[in-house]
C-alpha cells in the first residue's frame, strides 16, 4: 500500500498540512506511523476522499452529454496569431488549453472571464509513477 506523509497528503489535495490533521482528527483520515516514525496516511483513503470531495463546476453551457471528459471553467487567457487560436482555461484544479481556428474563437466570443466548457478527446492518455511510491 502506498503512505504518503501529512506534507505530501496535503500539497495533493491543495489543502494545508493543518487541514490534514484536523480530517485525521474528525476521522475523515487514518493516520499511520511509518518506519521513520512519521504520521502517514493510506494513500487508498486519500484517494477515496479527493474523489468524493472533488467539486466539478456546474456547465454553464446546460447541454446535456453523454461525454465526462467534460470541464467547466474559466477562460484564462486567449491568444489569437494570424489563423490559429490558443485559449487556456481554469477548471477547478486543472488547466486546459486548446488549439482551434481563430475564426471559430471569435464566433464563440472568447476572452478571459468566460464561461466556457472543455471537452477533451484523445486517442492515447499515458500516466507515469515515481518508482517505490
Amino acid at each position: 500500500m502506498t503512505r504518503l506523509r501529512i506534507s505530501d497528503a496535503a500539497r495533493f489535495l491543495g489543502v494545508s498540512d493543518d487541514t490534514v490533521r484536523r480530517w485525521v482528527a474528525d476521522g475523515r483520515l487514518s493516520q499511520l506511523k511509518d518506519a521513520s516514525n512519521r504520521a502517514v496516511v493510506e494513500g487508498s483513503e486519500l484517494a477515496a476522499l479527493a474523489q468524493s470531495s472533488a467539486g466539478a463546476l456546474p456547465d454553464p453551457s446546460g447541454v446535456v452529454s453523454s461525454s465526462r471528459n467534460r470541464f467547466a471553467g474559466l477562460v484564462t487567457d486567449v491568444s489569437i496569431d494570424g489563423v490559429m487560436a490558443q485559449v487556456s482555461m481554469q477548471c477547478g484544479p486543472f488547466r486546459v488549453v486548446s488549439l482551434m481556428s481563430a475564426e471559430a474563437c471569435r464566433q464563440l466570443e472568447l476572452e478571459p472571464g468566460s464561461l466556457a466548457t472543455a471537452s477533451v478527446k484523445a486517442t492515447m492518455v499515458s500516466i507515469d509513477t515515481v518508482p517505490g511510491s
